[in-house]
């Protein structure tokens, strides 16, 4: 082990600006960036849980690592039942998800894997419950013209404007953003990366 708050050779396997500051707020900072590049596509009839653990597991997986690197990688997954919502890549799909999510609760399944310096894989999950008060067509129409929930899953952004509009939550705050603060310290721990 290093001396806590060097870079101690973490690789984060995301291109994420919302993970990094995630990090930063437990003190972590990486010592490089990296963007897996992989099918997200889920296998017919997987259910949101396994399709978020699975996602993190080949995000990590599919990220060269150098001697001594520790590889960190997350996903979030946004479910209605066991429907996996997609991101909303257009406007109309973030509409679309946001009329289904409106008066509803939904579950937020957020993944982590670390593989430590000897390429073993360790990883953890977090679940989440929300439930969006009733939202108005305005409503829906005014955070859709704000930009923010465009290309996020559920077409929604927990750290900006929508946090106004869910009226209960039950789980991880940093999960639902992006990176289960909670799983990732206590998987960076048991992977030798030294943070109090």
């Amino acid at each position: 082990m290093t001396r806590q708050g060097s870079t101690q050779n973490l690789v984060l396997g995301s291109s994420s600006p919302r993970r990094r500051d995630l990090l930063a707020r437990i003190g972590v900072e990486p010592a490089r960036i990296a963007s897996p590049d992989i099918d997200e596509t889920p296998v017919a009839g997987e259910k949101p849980r396994g399709y978020a653990l699975r996602m993190a597991q080949e995000k990590a997986a599919a990220i060269a690592r150098g001697a001594d690197e520790i590889i960190l990688a997350g996903d979030t997954t946004v479910a209605l039942g066991s429907r996996i919502l997609p991101p909303a890549d257009t406007e109309a799909v973030q509409r679309e998800l946001l009329g289904k999510l409106s008066g509803r609760r939904h579950h937020v399944w957020s993944s982590v894997c670390v593989i430590d310096h000897g390429g073993r894989a360790r990883s953890r999950i977090s679940k989440s419950i929300l439930r969006f008060k009733r939202l108005g067509p305005d409503e829906i129409d005014a955070y859709v013209a704000s930009g923010e929930g465009l290309g996020k899953a559920g077409g929604y952004a927990i750290q900006g404007r929508a946090e106004a509009l869910i009226d209960w939550m039950s789980g991880s705050h940093s999960g639902v953003i992006g990176l289960p603060l909670y799983e990732t310290r206590a998987l960076l721990r048991s992977s030798g990366y030294d943070i109090a």
